[in-house]
């Protein structure tokens, strides 16, 4: 049995592995540009964040009906499950969609036949959090946001920023996370992954997120660092997702050990899995093998990851119970 953990950064478009791809591709009529799936795994190779977004968002093509959209979350439960997640706060992004004609309902509802039965099904409760293109408009953002109110404490629970990062300062987004607020939506926003430590310190101000989604930089301003300390801000860090994008260029040069010995309240997730060579479950091996993680360390994250994690309190107390009685080596 896996430790028990909750993943926190986890982009459903980002599980669509390439057996998957194909299939939805040969089921909607879809040309891909690849021979076949290891060919197409074989072009997972990125350079910067950039690179992995143009096939990522190449890649959604196949995407089209309420089915695929099941699909691809109940694929997404079943791996989760398997490596021991008992919860998952599942980003999605509707403006890839909507932009190829793709209703918002049909993003929505087909993700949510899946997410409705995972408690059922596989043991994990789950959350939908909506995430706006930060490489869009503002106005787009806020289309987005008003179209998406009747899914508004059902089947949305938050909002969350992500694409390119690097000349999009969260400021940018100031209307339609001051809409999250007043909607009662939680509020999450990638920064310092590419972007600068500052883009970390406008979320909180600006934004008013609740948790930061990388925030690798972080450490590169101390005075935010024991501001982040302080409020106990949640990192949700990515590091198979950081060494493929090179962000880092080994895990063994991962900034982690760091981030916790500052006092920072680090999880660990897996971002895209399908592209960056591993689920949750798969980054915590990974880790442990690269840094020598002990198994006080990696219960930490794992309970870690129910703290920083918008459950009600009775379930995240039941689930911080179960890291404290787990057992290793009954995996």
């Amino acid at each position: 049995m896996p430790l028990p953990k909750a993943e926190l950064h986890l982009h459903i478009e980002g599980t669509l592995e390439p057996e998957l791809a194909f299939a939805l591709a040969r089921r909607n009529g879809v040309a891909l540009p690849h021979a076949d799936a290891e060919e197409l795994r074989r072009a997972y190779a990125f350079s910067d964040l950039q690179s992995f977004l143009d096939l990522y968002y190449a890649l959604m093509a196949v995407l089209r009906t309420e089915e695929d959209f099941e699909e691809l979350a109940e694929a997404y439960l079943a791996r989760a499950a398997a490596q021991g997640v008992r919860h998952a706060e599942i980003f999605f992004d509707p403006q890839a969609h909507t932009a190829r004609g793709i209703p918002l309902a049909v993003v929505v509802d087909g993700l949510g036949r899946a997410l409705d039965r995972a408690e059922e099904r596989h043991g994990i409760s789950t959350r939908l959090i909506m995430c706006f293109l930060r490489d869009e408009s503002a106005e787009s953002a806020l289309e987005t946001f008003e179209a998406a109110r009747p899914w508004f404490g059902g089947r949305i629970t938050g909002v969350g920023l992500d694409s390119a990062e690097v000349g999009h300062p969260p400021a940018k987004f100031r209307e339609v996370y001051r809409r999250a607020a007043e909607a009662g939506l939680h509020r999450v926003a990638h920064a310092g992954e590419e972007g600068p430590a500052s883009y970390i310190t406008e979320a909180l101000d600006v934004l008013g997120v609740e948790r930061i989604d990388h925030g690798l930089r972080c450490l590169e301003d101390p005075a935010l660092v024991e501001r982040l300390v302080r409020e106990r801000i949640p990192l949700t860090l990515c590091p198979l997702s950081n060494v493929r994008l090179r962000c880092v260029d080994t895990l063994a040069d991962h900034p982690l050990p760091a981030i916790l010995a500052a006092g920072l309240l680090a999880t660990v997730n897996s971002d895209d899995p399908a592209y960056f060579g591993g689920y949750v479950g798969d980054n915590f091996d990974a880790l442990a093998g690269a840094l020598g993680l002990d198994e006080d360390t990696l219960r930490l994250l794992a309970a870690n990851s129910f703290h920083a994690s918008f459950l009600p309190e009775e379930r995240r107390a039941a689930l911080l119970a179960e890291v404290a009685a787990y057992e290793f080596g009954t995996a």
